[in-house]
């Protein structure tokens, strides 16, 4: 099922550590990223969501640390690894589409070497007598060795320039090793951000940096923003807290100045750092925004067109986290219309507390979803998604995505504002579920079990998603052990837990967390039990209706395709409500025991 992931990047880098770390000189970043790739699955193609990262250098290994290894040696990291954001294997671990050393997968990374990033050394010298590090094996030396041939780094052969670099980093080894000759280089300002940064300097960047593969190599990915405080009637924040949630707290907020008040903000530039080589890119995002256009003017032929972004690379950007962060915080006021209301703080919204890290406000999550209204020819949107609750209150409020593909409704805001009929419970919000799933018994034994031992659960992201005129949300838990002797733990996907209006369910698997949700839903009627007379037409068609919808439920089931099931379910439940009320017979089909949706959530934008 593409939309729903359960896989939480928040969550699963100690895994990724584990599975694909191959030797303790490489690691992966705290918090990993989701991207989207065509991938082969049997006899099927489809462009797939999946948890991706980079496998960085981090140094030499414990007890042989020297200058010579630190600078000489262990100058890069080595590997794209990517897993299906929707599935684990049968142990509950990620199931990899690009993996290993040297690297294997659907990918075709041609060039792997990670010689800019955000774990790299803080400088390094390629080309010397020094043969560098490129990735343990099982030959009889135990490694590959490699030369660094791309266009990156500094001349630091000449004399001169040795003792620049000598006086930068007070390091008279630079002035003084032999193993530096005439052709060497020097790399150093290797984060893409810092990289960036200092190409454009008038540019606030996105906190979130992701890699891609793009034409076979691997680049880092950024989104660049134009900021002002000065723009005319309109609210100041500061970008800093508006942009502060859980997952910043394990990766870097957007940069932020001493006074960080702003209130203009524009993604008008997409760019991009080469990983081997370090070459940055800015394309023009947004044409119409006259304070890049002005830069550029400044600094002519820095910011390439639009129109001059690869396909390659266009398939992978995305709407970015940052900018939506700041929206969402917007319009949890700007959505009240009238006036008064407005003044009076009536209807305002607030994003919630993350019911997995209580104090931290709940990030947005990129998903790929099919919203209300949406054809059904049209595949799941890759969507970022967030929720709001009521002012001072823990109830669902409304619910916002806005397609985050950079083609077609790139940009577009939806939100379903949640409005409750009259003597209807309110619509539980993310807290509230959380509690319920904690609070059931069934849940709680089944948590219980797994704790056994010693071993800790770990609640991954909690995803609410439009599902048959109500909201299911889905809550991957995972299980990590106590330290063994051999290895570290690392959590692994254990349960899957499912709320749709008031039921809940669990499961090993998505499918099995929903099948429990769902198990009371009646089979297709085949007509009266004991019909005493002539069957009217009404009764005919309805009959034909619930088992039109009852072969569409099972089929979308066979193909994991939930939305597809949710609609069918509410055809069933509406035929079979027909049906009741069309017969008089004294044998009539069961109603649906299945759960009812929650309140109707209407796009109001």
């Amino acid at each position: 099922m593409p939309g729903v992931r359960l896989l939480d990047p928040n969550v699963v880098s100690p895994t990724f550590q584990q599975l694909q770390q191959v030797r303790n000189f490489y690691t992966f970043p705290d918090v990993l990223s989701i991207d989207r790739y065509t991938l082969q699955d049997g006899k099927d193609t489809a462009v797939r969501d999946t948890v991706v990262a980079v496998r960085e250098i981090k140094g030499a290994p414990s007890g042989r640390s020297g200058w010579v290894n630190d600078h000489l040696i262990y100058t890069h990291g080595y590997g794209f690894v990517a897993a299906l954001g929707n599935r684990v294997n049968e142990k509950g671990e990620p199931v990899f589409v690009e993996k290993d050393i040297p690297s294997t997968g659907q990918l075709d990374v041609t060039q792997p070497r990670i010689y800019f990033g955000q774990n790299s050394p803080e400088y390094s010298i390629v080309r010397t007598r020094q043969p560098e590090l490129d990735y343990p094996d099982n030959s009889d030396s135990g490694q590959q060795n490699f030369t660094y041939k791309g266009s990156g780094g500094v001349p630091v052969g000449s004399l001169f320039n040795r003792l620049l670099f000598t006086v930068k980093y007070k390091d008279a080894n630079i002035l003084l090793s032999r193993a530096i000759t005439g052709k060497s280089k020097i790399l150093y300002n290797r984060d893409p951000r810092e990289r960036v940064q200092k190409v454009a300097p008038w540019l606030t960047l996105d906190g979130s940096p992701y890699p891609a593969v793009v034409g076979n190599r691997i680049v880092w990915v950024i989104d660049g923003y134009t900021t002002s405080d000065a723009y005319p009637y309109s609210e100041r924040m500061s970008l800093g807290d508006a942009t502060s949630d859980t997952i910043t707290e394990t990766r870097s907020t957007v940069a932020k100045q001493a006074d960080d008040q702003i209130n203009y903000m524009r993604n008008s530039v997409k760019a991009t750092v080469d990983a081997y080589d370090g070459t940055v890119k800015l394309y023009q995002w947004d044409d119409s925004d006259p304070i890049v256009n002005t830069w550029k003017k400044v600094f002519p032929g820095t910011v390439l067109p639009k129109s001059s972004i690869p396909a390659d690379l266009l398939a992978h950007l995305r709407y970015p986290s940052d900018l939506f962060k700041v929206q969402r915080r917007i319009l949890a006021k700007y959505h009240v219309t009238d006036p008064g209301a407005f003044y009076g703080g009536q209807g305002f919204w607030e994003v919630p507390q993350d019911p997995t890290a209580q104090g931290k406000t709940q990030p947005p999550y990129y998903v790929s979803l099919k919203m209300p209204g949406d054809a059904e020819s049209l595949p799941p949107q890759f969507s970022l998604m967030t929720d709001f609750t009521p002012r001072g209150r823990p109830n669902l409020a409304a619910f916002m995505a806005v397609d985050a593909n950079p083609t077609g409704s790139y940009g577009r805001l939806r939100i379903l504002e949640v409005r409750q009929a009259s003597g209807q419970d309110p619509v539980p919000g993310p807290g509230q579920v959380q509690n319920k799933f904690e609070s059931d018994t069934a849940v709680k034994a089944v948590l219980n079990q797994l704790r056994l031992g010693g071993t800790k659960t770990i609640l991954g992201n909690l995803l609410t998603l439009p599902f048959g005129g109500g909201f299911l949300y889905v809550e991957p838990v995972y299980a990590q052990t106590s330290a063994g002797a051999e290895q570290e733990p690392y959590p692994i996907l254990q349960q899957v837990l499912v709320m749709y209006g008031n039921t809940i369910g669990y499961g090993t698997t998505l499918q099995d967390a929903l099948s429990k949700i769902f198990t009371n839903t009646p089979s297709a009627p085949t007509g009266p039990s004991t019909p005493t007379g002539p069957v009217s037409e009404d009764v005919k068609k309805a009959i034909q209706d619930a088992q039109t919808a009852f072969k569409q439920g099972q089929d979308a089931l066979k193909k994991n395709d939930w939305a597809a099931y949710g609609q069918a379910q509410s055809a069933l439940q509406a035929a079979l409500q027909r049906l009741a009320a069309a017969e008089n017979a004294s044998a009539k089909p069961t109603t649906p025991t299945s759960p009812s949706p929650s309140p109707s959530a209407t796009p109001s934008r």
